[in-house]
């Protein structure tokens, strides 16, 4: 049997800060804004394609070791490989990895993603459960739509009186829209319960360096149960308190991770439309489903241009996993990684390598709808496997419909750089904290 490649000492370390740099540096759990700004000047992300493209060249495909004091982390080369590795949970590569799990007690310990044995796959039976994971539209969703419907208006109204808007005023929109659809109508203006999150997912971006937050998790966690005990039944909320469960699931407990994950979408949602904004045969294609926004329908194509927002800037730049048993691998021969060790997926050098993707950076939301997305094991915007994200098609269907409404209502023109091109290769790290928009109301708007 074969050792594979390893890398020790300052090697082994040069080669995580590469990989790793960008997304520790912005916050892993939730985004520095001074950091991501200047990642953004430095098109930070690079590093990790450029790495990822050494070790190819020096290592082959296999993975490569890294062996640092007190831990192994192994890192995926091969496309192949993503597809074993997420296709191998829970065993022998389980999501519970050591630092997910120390990152992430603040605001959900007992969420799936930390949990391990037979809880975790109750766990993941309720929460595909009421999110209906493989739904592509929820039985919610005419709620969701209206609620959607009456925040977008609320927003574009304000904003073409202002004739702009910029990502914060976006996202004052959002949470009020996600608060209604996950907790129900009366969190609409409760920010102090997503504040909440915000400093617990903070206080989780040090991960094993974090102070203890007991005081403020048990506050966040009470303001959660006071929701419960009077759950809107049309929000998701009211799913949990109807729907059956163990008590080890902690049905209350999972609902911080879908906050969380309607965070990402947000981000999401705002790149897809600045470069809709930029690129103008996509937006004439995204305006197709624009019409007639407040009914329920799947509009693939808004879908799509969410994925490919998600596959340009990965809103979860490293997928974890730490390994269970031995594992063999092939790379010219064959060679076991002893268990025990992390393992690690550095997306964006996967979704925006030229080497791998002939459209890398190219805006080509068409790949989600013609089957080439499936040719490419590597493209996981919602992970994939066992452990794919649940909330998928639930965050789908909001984000979508959110962009239904926003288009058919307005022109939006990006007016804050960069300023993505279908001409040029798009932006490795686009900043989706500081986007601006000039806002001009289509006739039909005005006209009511």
């Amino acid at each position: 049997m074969t050792r594979g490649s390893r890398l020790s000492g300052i090697h082994a370390a040069a080669t995580l800060t590469d990989l790793g740099f960008a997304s520790i540096a912005a916050g892993v759990l939730a985004r520095r804004r001074p950091v991501v700004r200047l990642l953004e000047r430095m098109q930070a992300d690079e590093r990790a394609v450029k790495r990822m493209q050494w070790l190819r060249q020096n290592f082959g495909s296999g993975p490569v070791e890294l062996v640092m004091p007190g831990r192994r982390m192994v890192v995926i080369l091969d496309p192949d490989d993503v597809a074993t590795v997420l296709d191998g949970a829970p065993t022998p590569f389980h999501p519970a990895n050591k630092e997910k799990r120390k990152a992430l007690q603040w605001f959900q310990p007992h969420g799936v993603l930390v949990s391990e044995g037979p809880v975790r796959d109750r766990r993941r039976d309720f929460n595909e459960s009421v999110l209906q994971a493989d739904t592509p539209v929820h039985h919610l969703a005419p709620k969701f739509n209206r609620i959607i419907t009456e925040e977008a208006g609320v927003f574009v109204k304000d904003a073409i009186k202002r004739r702009q808007f910029d990502s914060g005023q976006f996202m004052t929109t959002w949470w009020r829209l996600v608060r209604r659809v996950v907790l129900g109508d009366q969190a609409r203006d409760d920010g102090a319960v997503t504040d909440d999150l915000w400093r617990l997912r903070s206080a989780g971006n040090w991960s094993f360096l974090s102070l203890p937050h007991y005081r403020m998790r048990n506050r966040f966690i009470e303001r959660l149960y006071r929701y419960a005990e009077n759950a809107d039944p049309d929000s998701l909320l009211g799913l949990v308190a109807n729907t059956p469960a163990n008590g080890d699931v902690d049905p209350i407990g999972q609902v911080p991770q879908w906050l969380f994950a309607f965070d990402a979408a947000g981000m999401a949602t705002i790149r897809a439309l600045a470069v809709l904004s930029t690129h103008p045969e996509n937006l004439a294609r995204a305006l197709t489903e624009a019409t007639d926004a407040g009914a329920v329908a799947l509009r693939p194509y808004l879908r799509s241009c969410i994925l490919e927002s998600v596959r340009l800037w990965p809103t979860t730049p490293t997928i974890l996993r730490d390994t269970t048993a031995d594992t063999e691998w092939k790379d010219g021969h064959t060679f076991t990684i002893g268990a025990g060790a992390g393992l690690m997926i550095v997306v964006p050098a996967f979704h925006r390598d030229p080497d791998l993707l002939p459209f890398a950076h190219q805006f080509t939301p068409d790949i989600w709808l013609d089957g080439r997305a499936e040719q490419y094991p590597q493209l996981v915007p919602f992970s994939a496997g066992p452990a794919i994200c649940p909330g998928r098609n639930v965050v789908l269907l909001v984000t979508s419909t959110l962009l239904a409404n926003l288009l058919g209502m307005c022109d939006f023109s990006l007016t804050s750089t960069p300023r993505p091109s279908p001409e040029s290769p798009l932006p490795m790290t686009f900043n989706q904290l500081t986007l601006e928009f000039a806002v001009e109301p289509k006739h039909s708007v005005v006209d009511a």
